[in-house]
């Protein structure tokens, strides 16, 4: 399987999409698989279901982080690892309209009538693999670039 594949099998598993996205990077980057699980594992549906950036582009973020960012105070570093997620988020926006959850599912997963109707129009099966597809598929295209 190929990191996308990989990617959302590991949703549909029930991961959520930011470990799904992060943990297919995280082992080439230098970080352990079982630790980009937990580390992203707060940060689904819009970080721990508040709704704000969605967890496949979170998970993305994250991925660029450790591919350009230093464990130094590297102003340079910290300025490529900012614009490599302003594009991810350029790109990712391009495709669906935004990046932010609730805006992407039409729903607030912060409440519980807004998780019913995710649960009721079957979102985490129909619409949000769809994320964490595109979200993978975009960090290969700007890795190939």
């Amino acid at each position: 399987m190929n990191r996308i594949e990989t990617a959302v099998s590991r949703f549909a598993e029930g991961f959520n999409c930011s470990q799904a996205v992060l943990s297919v990077y995280a082992e080439e980057l230098g970080l352990d698989e079982s630790a980009a699980l937990r580390i992203a594992s707060g940060f689904g549906g819009g970080m721990g279901r508040l709704g704000g950036t969605c967890g496949a582009a979170t998970g993305a973020m994250m991925a660029l982080g450790l591919r350009h960012g230093a464990a130094s105070a590297d102003r340079e570093a910290k300025e490529r690892v900012y614009a490599q997620v302003v594009e991810f988020a350029r790109r990712f926006t391009a495709r669906h309209g935004t990046i932010v959850c609730r805006e992407l599912l039409g729903c607030d997963l912060s409440t519980p009538e807004g998780l019913q109707r995710a649960v009721d129009e079957k979102a985490f099966t129909t619409v949000c693999p769809k994320f964490v597809r595109d979200a993978v598929e975009i960090l290969e295209e700007m890795e190939s670039e």
